[in-house]
């Protein structure tokens, strides 16, 4: 099922879970074995809801096998087991209630005595006390009430809940997922003045030194990776504002060599730094070419919805005239910045029905991705 769904487990694998489960390591737990089987067969986290819906599929109703299975186990073997596992004070408790009989003789008397809900204490039916009776406390013999599944030995269907369905490839991103994905584009690096403590050589250089303290120092180590933003604002982005913050917000907790800058439906003479005043504090993308290395990444957030002429003409911006099209200024910039990229938060079944992204793409030479974890994680590839 696994193979059929896509996630192709090598043979490898299974022999090692295979060789694993020979030493009882999941007992006779449907949990531990999801866990074991997750860590052992998938490698991908953006593939952990898809094993989530198989697993579901092919052990529907394995808990209810489990139960009657373990259900007939003689009541006499399960008192030895428990004056195994118990201590003598817990063994005496027991024996002081009048068994398990006595226990539930006592529980129908206090459901007729209760009046109102109780927590705490070792008496009344409730929570979080030492009566035999209740949830999410403890005695050694007792009865639970009301409890949404064992604090010791938990039943929650972990895999029906679908924790991970946001980390699919096909879904949009939140702040958490571009971090994990950008993660992908990292390269340390150690730069600038020698000012941490280098242990390792520190250790090595004192041995050699007859046990005298020799110091070493070492630059912090970074992520030397450089990035240029480029964020389109207004118009038809204001449905797109809350994932371009979010990018905005992981690109700067992941990179420390971040420049970002914004423009309006297309890339032309100008960019801007502050959006309140992009009439008056204009940075031309000469001055941009000219300051900033080759080594630099270009990555435009946009969705590149417009009409085709704003792109192909001189004087198509909506908000000045611009003497040459954004056509000429795009690739005067790729030009420059050859490591580019065009994240595009339009779904991709609408691309090929919009003229003025299929331009765009055309214009990054087909170097424009979606916005959803497969299409950044691609982006990141191309970035490389």
């Amino acid at each position: 099922m696994l193979r059929v769904a896509g996630l192709k487990p090598s043979i490898t694998e299974l022999l090692h879970l295979l060789g694993v489960m020979k030493h009882g390591i999941t007992e006779f737990s449907v949990e531990n074995f999801y866990y074991l089987a997750r860590a052992t067969m998938i490698k991908d986290e953006t593939l952990y809801d898809r094993f989530d819906q198989i697993f579901a599929a092919h052990f529907s109703g394995i808990e209810k096998i489990m139960d009657d299975l373990f259900s007939d186990v003689p009541e006499e073997w399960l008192r030895m087991q428990s004056e195994l596992m118990l201590s003598e004070a817990e063994r005496a408790e027991i024996e002081a209630m009048g068994g398990f009989e006595k226990l539930l003789e006592t529980l129908k008397k206090r459901f007729e005595e209760q009046k109102e809900r109780h927590q705490g204490g070792s008496k009344w039916i409730g929570t979080a006390g030492t009566s035999p009776y209740g949830a999410y406390g403890y005695n050694p013999e007792g009865v639970r009430i009301g409890q949404a599944g064992s604090r010791h030995r938990s039943a929650v269907k972990i895999w029906d809940k679908r924790e991970f369905r946001n980390l699919d490839n096909s879904v949009n991103l939140g702040t958490r997922e571009i971090k994990i994905a950008m993660r992908q584009l990292r390269r340390f690096a150690r730069e600038g003045l020698a000012d941490q403590l280098d242990i390792d050589n520190t250790i090595d250089s004192t041995a050699k030194n007859a046990g005298l303290l020799d110091l070493k120092m070492m630059p912090e180590r970074h992520n030397s990776v450089k990035i240029l933003l480029c964020l389109d604002v207004g118009g038809s982005m204001d449905d797109h504002v809350k994932i371009c913050e979010e990018i905005f917000s992981a690109a700067s907790s992941e990179f420390k060599n971040l420049e970002y800058f914004y423009f309006h439906n297309f890339l032309y003479e100008n960019l801007w730094k502050d959006n309140h005043r992009r009439d008056k504090e204009l940075i031309p993308v000469s001055e941009i070419i000219n300051k900033y290395g080759h080594d630099y990444k270009l990555v435009f957030v946009g969705d590149a919805t417009m009409s085709p002429y704003e792109i192909a003409y001189p004087g198509g911006s909506i908000e000045h005239w611009n003497e040459e099209s954004g056509a000429i200024w795009i690739q005067r910039i790729l030009k420059n910045f050859r490591n580019a990229v065009w994240l595009n938060p339009e779904p991709f079944d609408r691309w090929e029905y919009t003229p003025s992204i299929k331009l765009t793409n055309e214009l990054m030479n087909g170097r424009m991705f979606p916005l959803t974890l497969s299409g950044l994680s691609d982006a990141i590839k191309e970035l490389h």
